[in-house]
């Protein structure tokens, strides 16, 4: 095992001790484990299986079943599109298109200066100014392309 993943191992069993008497432990690690590192790194799943007494294939599916759960670290923004029904009638695949195209990666990618991550989302709950995005946990509505641009031209990309 590399020190770095044995370092990370420590850290997260300090969390699940700190955390496991909650009731329903595993989604609060999880959240604490990502803030910490901002993904979760290898190793990790199995060091909370082990400290909840949980099968490594329990935790791995809540951690993948949740989209927000990351494997590697994302760009220094995020940017989250929504691609739900009511944002699709109002243009949000051209807008993702467009999107993709001027960042130059494809949906859940991190542009190659670690700037900025794409990511679709499945409603934002802003069905009324579709289309929907999210920056850096600011929800936008009615963006277009030239909204996006702003919109990329304030975070650097």
């Amino acid at each position: 095992m590399s020190t770095k993943i044995e370092e990370h191992s420590v850290r997260v069993a300090a969390i699940c001790d700190r955390m496991a008497a909650l009731e329903g432990p595993l989604l609060p690690i999880l959240h604490e484990v990502q803030e910490e590192f901002g993904h979760i790194p290898e190793g990790a799943l199995q060091t909370i299986s082990k400290k909840l007494n949980l099968s490594r294939a329990e935790v791995h599916g809540v951690a993948s079943f949740y989209h927000d759960f990351r494997e590697e670290k994302a760009g220094k923004h995020v940017i989250k599109i929504c691609r739900a029904e009511a944002c699709q009638a109002m243009g949000a695949d051209d807008l993702g298109d467009h999107a993709k195209s001027r960042l130059k990666v494809d949906w859940s990618q991190t542009t190659s200066d670690q700037k900025v991550t794409l990511e679709p989302v499945f409603c934002l709950g802003l069905c009324a100014c579709a289309p929907a995005a999210m920056v850096d946990g600011k929800v936008v509505g009615r963006v277009s392309k030239d909204r996006m641009n702003r919109i990329l031209d304030e975070v650097g990309a």
